[in-house]
């Protein structure tokens, strides 16, 4: 599957050195994909695509921390 694909290279991609407008498309593209990904769950109940759009979540929690300026220790 594509999307797999793509929310695998995403998993994998550093995200250190981010400017800001890299960081709200990363949040766009980790929101496009859990919702992709989600469509596809809801017809499979696959345990692993549920643990894809875990991580690719906690990604994107982290790069939306760090654009509105909370720092969570």
């Amino acid at each position: 599957m594509e999307i797999l694909k793509k929310a695998l290279e995403f998993k994998k991609r550093r995200m250190s050195h981010m400017t800001t407008s890299d960081k709200v498309y990363a949040s766009r593209e980790a929101k496009s994909l859990v919702l992709r990904i989600n469509e596809i769950y809801k017809k499979t109940r696959d345990p692993y695509l549920m643990d894809v759009m875990k991580q690719i979540t906690q990604k994107k929690r982290k790069i939306d921390r760090r654009l509105n300026g909370i720092i969570q220790i």
